[in-house]
């Protein structure tokens, strides 16, 4: 099926803010609280989101062969599993009815009032329920920077990172969409030049400027997903932050990995963009060093020219834009994860999450957390209002942003945003 939904030529019918996120050209899906109470499934374009139940049940779908409720559900995750005909045949429906040229749905009043919400008529939920999340190491400059730091200079990956994408499973429960806050979290921490832990908050609290992709039930136990098949069952992208408590993190994480310094919380962008609506900003990404085991290998431009930001805002403070990256740094690509993730039979289900790990390029500016922007906080990071951050402190706003840009289109994520809160008080 081809991909109607990206013509960049096309406009819409609907007003559009300058230099928007969501053109006609983009189309992703999230889930909402509408005005009226009731929870839907949707899209946006501009600052416009579109019921998609309602336009279903008028009938704007009846050629698309949909179930009656698949847009009445609060995730998205039947949707996703339909499979990406269906996710196709929706955007292309879509953009139709909302091009300038189709007066179908534009010149009926009624059902204009009955789909279209302003952005504060509604309250964005989480987008799909997440049944299991893992989160990759793929930044080969990251994983170079946190082994300068903590063990030899001269050899900071450890010899399996060059082999093979290194990942870890994490905690679903704690997954939450932009503008959720996150209590500063308390565990067991080591004190320099002790033996012996400590109990109380962490000091050293981290954001993680990550991507994540969602993906559709696509294999069934013990078949893996090879690599050149694996963005078949890619559904889209969102914005993450994987928050990280690096004193806690460091005490507990051997031998068996990260777990309360980082099960605490992760936040999500509640916009899911599609893999189709970022089909024409592929780049390919860097050049393996080793020679790749067959199962890893892929063919043509598997990455994405994605600009990233991260900012700080301290509370009634000012923002200030702390790094700049991209995500076409990441050394290990999507269907590559993937590809890796099954290649022992595992199964992967519709609504599963995972996470690329902290993007990081090769400058200082463009670090993609604060361990390494501070450099385990040997360098502070000086904020607009002449503040300096280690790492982040109590009531500050982290908000990261991505986009993509050529000389047609933008195509962006919007925001996930999320202020710290001081420790739980019971």
């Amino acid at each position: 099926m081809s991909l109607k939904a990206n013509d960049p030529s096309r406009k819409t019918w609907l007003d559009l803010p300058d230099n928007t996120d969501f053109p006609i050209q983009n189309i992703p899906f999230g889930v909402f609280l509408t005005r009226d109470d009731i929870i839907t499934i949707g899209t946006r374009i501009g600052d416009y989101a579109i019921d998609l139940g309602a336009l279903h049940q008028l009938g704007y779908f009846k050629d698309i062969p949909l179930t009656d409720d698949i847009f009445l559900q609060d995730t998205l995750n039947d949707f996703i599993a339909d499979g990406r005909k269906t996710w196709r045949a929706v955007r292309n429906r879509v953009a139709e009815l909302f091009d300038a040229t189709n007066d179908e749905l534009k010149s009926n009043a009624k059902d204009r009032e009955t789909i279209l919400f302003t952005l504060d008529e509604i309250e964005m939920q989480m987008p799909v329920q997440v049944g299991d999340y893992t989160d990759f190491y793929s930044s080969k400059e990251h994983a170079t920077n946190v082994g300068k730091m903590f063990r030899d200079p001269e050899n900071a990956l450890l010899p399996n990172w060059l082999h093979a994408p290194i990942g870890y499973h994490g905690r679903s429960s704690s997954i939450v969409p932009s503008g959720i806050p996150i209590h500063r979290p308390q565990g067991q921490k080591l004190p320099k030049g002790s033996d012996e832990p400590i109990f109380g908050p962490t000091r050293h609290l981290d954001f993680e400027l990550e991507t994540a992709f969602i993906t559709t039930a696509s294999n069934h136990l013990g078949e893996p997903i090879p690599a050149a098949e694996a963005e078949e069952y890619i559904f889209g992208m969102v914005l993450f932050n994987d928050w990280s408590a690096r004193d806690l993190q460091k005490w507990e994480y051997q031998p068996l990995g990260p777990f309360l310094g980082k099960n605490f919380g992760c936040s999500i962008s509640p916009w899911i963009v599609t893999l189709d609506a970022l089909e024409p900003f592929r780049v390919e990404g860097p050049a393996p060093v080793k020679k790749l085991l067959p199962y890893l290998e892929t063919q043509g431009k598997k990455s994405f020219d994605i600009s990233l930001t991260v900012s700080i805002t301290p509370d009634r403070g000012e923002e200030t834009v702390i790094t700049k990256s991209n995500f076409k740094y990441m050394y290990w690509n999507m269907s590559q994860q993937l590809a890796h993730h099954t290649v022992n039979g595992c199964p992967v289900n519709s609504g599963d999450l995972m996470a690329s790990g902290t993007i990081s390029g090769p400058t200082p500016e463009s670090y993609g957390s604060m361990l390494e922007l501070s450099w385990n906080g040997s360098k502070p990071v000086k904020l607009k209002d002449g503040q300096e951050r280690r790492f982040i402190e109590d009531n500050d706003t982290v908000t990261m942003r991505g986009y993509c840009q050529n000389y047609e289109v933008r195509i962006g994520f919007g925001e996930v945003s999320t202020k710290i809160l001081p420790v739980f008080k019971t």
